[in-house]
């Protein structure tokens, strides 16, 4: 039986996202709520400018606890410089060779500019599953 490679159809579509001024408070509860790794930080075009991981989340809160000071904005703590992204025609294997060379578990999806999905290692490994069968 034949697969479709294409990352266009293991992508998660409308991930989970927050705005670079949102509370990283706000994104944690996002995180905690959604059982996920981490964010991806939209304009309001949507478009993708940057990621907000637990660890960041983490980093974040054991500052302001530190310094006693409040825990800031998703702006403060974002990853949004060396972006790597995906286009959804990619091949799923590139995609996963890729993940695993930069060792990163997920990876936004970004067509004509606009966030418009992720793919996760979860993604991948059921797309995996699904050529075994």
């Amino acid at each position: 039986m034949a697969h479709s490679v294409k990352l266009r159809d293991y992508l998660i579509p409308n991930p989970a996202t927050v705005k670079p001024g949102d509370s990283v408070l706000d994104a944690m509860q996002i995180i905690i709520n959604n059982k996920i790794s981490g964010v991806c930080v939209v304009d309001d075009q949507h478009n993708l400018v940057g990621i907000l991981s637990e660890l960041d989340c983490l980093n974040a809160s054991l500052g302001s606890l530190y310094n006693d000071s409040g825990i800031g904005l998703v702006r403060d703590h974002m990853a949004d410089s060396g972006l790597i992204v995906a286009h959804p025609e990619e091949d799923i294997i590139d995609v996963a060779q890729d993940m695993l060379a930069k060792t990163k578990r997920r990876r936004p999806v970004v067509e004509n500019g606009r966030l418009i999905g992720q793919v996760t290692c979860r993604q991948l490994l059921k797309a995996i599953a699904q050529f075994q069968r």
